[in-house]
């Protein structure tokens, strides 16, 4: 998986340089894939191809000073991989990402892959990374929408600096993420919303209804009842990313322990246990301080007696 890695790294990277030597280059490399009956990387590879060298797929900086506030860009890290996901939400993901890298064939039959995707849960457990991801896997770059640069005090301002943003996110293959989507789409039957707020989410539904499916579009809520009835009906997959059980538990402590010297002085199995009902950003927040006190003691500390130091001091 390694050297397939770094195939799908040329092809990301490769956009920006000699056009006709590149696809040579990839289109070789697809055959050799294919020879070795690596058919699904081979299909990946001449997929992504026929994108045209036009339309990027790289970050750029918005040429509307009114959008420079409006929405920052990641370079994607994560993979789907990277995350630890129940078994539905992982399967789920997975075929979506087929779909997209497979249009072609869906097409043939008068069908789109899905691009719109609602994240709800608690906070802490990886709704964020999950965009990231999914940008990762398709190759394209991550637009965060920042509020502050979108949400206007005057009438109209923010259903404007919602049409300059689709207008420009939309020529462009990408990731387009909203986190807290209940700050813009509040449920427009609410008697305490103005009219203001009712005319943004008739604008942004309109928006997310036009765009076309090489962009897709993420939404996270931690307050799913707080959404409009119409905004859950534009997205096509709903996904539930809730706290994690031991099993997701013991699962992420073992990633950790594997990449630490020293480990938490506990199998996974056993912490796993005392940290039932934590999400990921705490267990994560946890394992990091064990590692911080026990780097800043060394030579004389113990994993162990800080790992249950900390265990003590857990808060819920």
């Amino acid at each position: 998986m390694a050297r397939a890695d770094l195939i799908l790294n040329l092809v990301r990277t490769g956009i920006n340089g000699d056009e006709q030597l590149f696809r040579k280059t990839v289109e070789a490399i697809a055959a050799e894939e294919q020879s070795k009956k690596h058919f699904a990387l081979a299909e990946r590879l001449m997929e992504l191809l026929k994108a045209p060298i036009t339309q990027s797929t790289r970050p750029s900086k918005s040429s509307d000073p009114k959008l420079q506030n409006a929405y920052y860009v990641v370079d994607p890290k994560k993979s789907l991989d990277d995350l630890v996901l129940s078994k539905p939400v992982y399967n789920s993901c997975k075929e979506i990402i087929e779909e997209h890298f497979r249009k072609d064939l869906l097409r043939s039959y008068n069908l789109e892959p899905r691009h719109r995707i609602l994240l709800s849960g608690p906070p802490g457990n990886g709704k964020t990374s999950m965009a990231e991801a999914f940008a990762h896997e398709l190759m394209v770059p991550l637009f965060v929408v920042k509020y502050e640069g979108i949400i206007g005090s005057y009438l109209g301002e923010t259903a404007q600096q919602l049409d300059r943003l689709f207008e420009q996110i939309k020529s462009q293959r990408c990731v387009l993420f909203f986190d807290e989507f209940d700050a813009l789409s509040k449920e427009r039957s609410d008697p305490n919303e103005v009219g203001e707020i009712k005319r943004v989410v008739n604008a942004l539904l309109l928006q997310i209804d036009m765009l076309p499916n090489h962009v897709m579009v993420i939404a996270a809520t931690n307050h799913a009842e707080m959404l409009d009835k119409a905004a859950w009906r534009r997205f096509e997959t709903k996904l539930e990313l809730s706290k994690p059980t031991k099993i997701m538990i013991e699962k992420w402590l073992n990633r950790f322990q594997e990449h630490v010297e020293h480990g938490l002085g506990f199998t996974s199995k056993t912490l796993s246990e005392k940290l039932i009902g934590l999400n990921f950003s705490e267990i994560e927040d946890f394992a990091l301080n064990i590692q911080r006190r026990y780097i800043l003691g060394l030579p004389e500390t113990n994993i162990k007696k800080i790992t249950t130091n900390h265990l003590k001091h857990l808060k819920r």
